[in-house]
């Protein structure tokens, strides 16, 4: 039997969805879908609190081994800088990028050129080490609680990572059938795991308030272990870096701004009830993460043997399931097993979407990605054998994972700081500006920090870098003789310029101007004629390709007519690449009217190896045959192909 045809329908399958080069793809958090349109904003909380709220279920137990006896007062100067830092730079990221597009578009604003790009690249490695770590780390979690359950501990022990990664692979799984972020069960997960936690709190709390000794202990043991309230909060400021987990919900929470209902006025320009739920969405969520992290991170401490912490010990990674399990007994904390792993596996496909958003965003635009990229279940399986792999380099371990998870998220967020700083300033606003320049100090304190003390996770960071870097360039080579023209524009001179020649043999002449002088265009059409023996009595048009930013892959191409010392047409025509300007035209004229052009060029003088660097890097270089090359992969069909001439 012939596999043929399963291998097409495989293959359909696999790429069903693939959006036509020229379009950008919205990814699922780009643009929400009919049902996702107009939610409330606390509805879309929820569905940032899949990734936010989750952390509660590692955040206490990494607490506890960082800071030890001052887990508390570390998670103090955490929350302060939630609240005082965090939160004012994505409330003012919401008003800057209300599209959902994030701190890196408001950075890749700023920067043109190549810069921009491997700038933007760069920031694209961290996130991805963000939010692959995120789906790991959640998986691991998940794992943790599976094992340590009393009634499974003894049948599951031992297969961490093998548990783990099936955990990832489901989660694939799901994004293979098609994922679409369910608001409906996000809510229902929040509030179950939310209320749960509510309930653990009040006991832990109730524990702590009927034994005074815990307190009186522990804050005995703090003045003995660092003297003074002035030491301890030094200490608490040099490792709460390892605390800032949870942070990358706020990246997220402008992620899903598509999804907040607006006011009945707003407009996709100035959408300014999006940006008012979203600021609530922010706001809300902080304050609620807030209260949890100070009181968790309290009663944790307090109630639990430090040694149980340790890697291999019961509340390691789990340090709020074990006292569900120690004071609620062991129905009440299966389910609370059970909120908290599928609440972690929910996070993992909010990771998992918010990276098939990303990076389908600016890779293909930067032709930096291949083609099939723009599929979203060959990236699905990419991303799963990525997460398969750091699952096994990590042993599915939630205290290894930790440095690189926090590298991410800080770096991320001290980006979105620098970005938001250098936005008041452009806009003039002097409070604003000293103000983020310092929240921005104090990131990058704590990024720099997290980084000595961790080096893993840059590591990690670099090798998302590198591998994206090196990825996109090579994909880019492959893709140098793509037409990338989005459209093609013509004012009204330039539409009846090629009106003009639709019943006639249409001759364009390639030009590179220098001073646009009159000799400059009759030498040129003397040189032509003579060169390819054109009759005098035949009409030539000029064609002028202005560079704007070569690094651009795809743009659109706009065309002006203009009429030169009072008899020479010009098209001016303005893109990232000439020879992908002049095929576009020459396949525009071709199908508004019909007939096939012909260009002619000139030979340009150099090295044929340094000419293609030229077109690569600057959108020049030896142009005549790179344009032939770029109608070849347009127009299969040679009969219908344009005709480049060479003199």
């Amino acid at each position: 039997m012939d596999g043929g045809p399963a291998r097409e329908r495989f293959r359909a399958w696999l790429l069903e969805g693939l959006s036509d080069m020229a379009k950008q793809h919205p990814g699922p958090h780009a643009q929400p879908t009919e049902q996702h349109r107009g939610q409330r904003w606390w509805k879309v909380m929820c569905l940032t609190g899949l990734d936010y709220f989750s952390t509660l279920g590692y955040q206490p137990g990494i607490a506890a081994l960082a800071a030890g006896l001052l887990s508390p007062v570390a998670t103090v100067v955490l929350v302060l800088v939630t609240l005082f830092g965090a939160l004012p730079v994505y409330r003012r990221v919401a008003q800057e990028s209300p599209h959902g597009e994030g701190s890196i578009a408001m950075l890749e604003r700023l920067l043109s050129f190549w810069k921009g790009k491997l700038f933007v690249l760069a920031l694209l490695g961290f996130a991805a080490t963000d939010f692959i770590i995120t789906i790991t780390l959640s998986a691991a979690d998940a794992t943790a609680h599976l094992v340590e359950n009393p009634h499974l501990s003894g049948v599951l022990g031992g297969h961490q990572v093998l548990i783990t990664m099936v955990l990832v692979a489901g989660l694939g799984a799901v994004f293979l059938k098609g994922f679409s972020e369910a608001i409906g069960v996000a809510i229902v997960l929040v509030a179950v795991y939310l209320t749960l936690n509510v309930v653990v709190v009040a006991v832990g709390l109730w524990h702590v308030v009927t034994a005074p000794s815990l307190v009186t202990d522990w804050t005995h043991a703090l003045s003995v272990e660092h003297g003074n309230p002035v030491a301890m909060i030094g200490v608490a400021l040099v490792v709460f870096p390892k605390l800032a987990l949870g942070l990358s919900g706020f990246e997220t929470g402008v992620a899903v701004m598509p999804h907040i209902e607006g006011d009945p006025d707003d407009t996709e320009e100035r959408p300014v009830g999006r940006v008012r739920g979203a600021r609530k969405l922010l706001t809300t969520a902080a304050v609620i993460m807030s209260c949890f992290l100070i009181t968790t991170s309290f009663i944790t401490t307090l109630l639990i043997p430090a040694q149980d912490f340790e890697p291999g010990g019961p509340a390691n990674g789990r340090a709020l399931a074990y006292l569900a399990h120690h004071y609620l007994g062991g129905a009440f904390g299966s389910v609370y097993d059970l909120s908290t792993i599928a609440i972690l596996w929910f996070a993992g496909a909010s990771a998992m979407a918010g990276l098939l958003n990303l990076m389908p965003r600016y890779l293909p635009r930067y032709g930096m990605a291949p083609h099939w990229a723009r599929a979203v279940r060959p990236m699905v399986l990419v991303l799963t054998a990525i997460a398969f792999l750091i699952t096994w380099l990590f042993d599915a371990n939630v205290d290894k994972q930790g440095g690189a998870y926090a590298t991410g998220v800080l770096v991320l967020i001290t980006s979105a700081a620098i970005a938001v700083t250098i936005a008041a300033r452009a806009a003039r606003q002097r409070g604003w500006t000293i103000g983020f320049a310092a929240i921005a100090a104090v990131f990058l304190y704590t990024t720099a920090i997290n980084i000595a003390e961790r080096p893993d996770g840059v590591k990690i960071g670099a090798c998302f870098i590198a591998g994206i870097v090196l990825v996109s360039l090579a994909s880019r080579l492959a893709r140098a003789f793509e037409l990338r023209v989005i459209d093609v524009q013509l004012d009204e001179v330039a539409e009846r310029f090629v009106r003009d020649t639709a019943h006639r043999t249409i001759r364009f002449i390639a030009n590179e101007p220098s001073g646009r002088d009159l000799a400059e265009y009759r030498d040129k059409v003397h040189q032509i004629r003579a060169d390819n023996d054109i009759p005098t009595e035949d009409d030539l048009v000029f064609v002028e390709v202005t560079v704007l930013d070569p690094s651009d892959f795809e743009a659109e191409l706009k065309v002006r007519g203009e009429v030169l010392h009072d008899r020479y047409r010009v098209l001016t025509l303005e893109h990232s690449s000439v020879p992908n300007a002049l095929a576009a035209i020459l396949l525009h004229v071709r199908d508004t009217t019909g007939q096939l052009p012909h260009i002619y060029f000139e030979w340009t003088e150099g090295n044929p190896f340094a000419q293609f660097l030229r077109f690569f890097l600057f959108g020049q270089g030896e142009v005549a045959p790179v344009t032939r090359e770029v109608l070849r992969e347009a127009e299969a069909d040679r009969a219908r192909r344009p005709r480049v001439h060479v003199g």
